[in-house]
């Protein structure tokens, strides 16, 4: 099991010490914009319990985050136009994980539109308010 680090940047968005563009917001999750997206509309899906994988989530956290997923997939292909939503996960260092919280990107798009690689260049942030804007209208 890893040691789950309180300090890590979801964590701080949870608490509200960073800002994020949310999406979507409930009891047990957060959605908000990717701020180093791969495609238009990049989101992130995290619990409000802090896990770093998969495997040290519990099973409700894992279903409200499922849950949480097919609204802003929905969303995404509504307001979005996407034809198809590309859900990636990935567990541990070694898989490519580089935030120790628990969280499932959520793409629209396909595996094609992946060129390019994760997490290597920043947003614009009005670009992003204004993709979100569109997200949330078709929550």
């Amino acid at each position: 099991m890893s040691s789950y680090d309180p300090q890590n940047i979801f964590a701080k968005i949870l608490r509200g010490e960073i800002p994020c563009i949310k999406l979507h917001e409930d009891e047990h999750t957060l959605a908000f914009m990717d701020i180093m997206p791969q495609t238009e509309g990049h989101a992130l899906v995290i619990p409000k319990e802090p896990a770093v994988t998969l495997f040290e989530l519990s099973d409700a956290a894992a279903a409200a985050c499922m849950a949480t997923v097919r609204k802003i997939g929905n969303a995404q292909k509504k307001g979005l136009g996407a034809d198809g939503v590309v859900l990636m996960q990935l567990n541990g260092p070694g898989a490519g994980q580089t935030v120790p919280h628990f969280h499932i990107h959520v793409i629209p798009g396909s595996l094609a539109d992946l060129r390019k690689p994760h997490a290597t260049h920043m947003a614009d942030t009005a670009h992003l308010k204004t993709l979100a804007e569109k997200i949330i209208a078709a929550l």
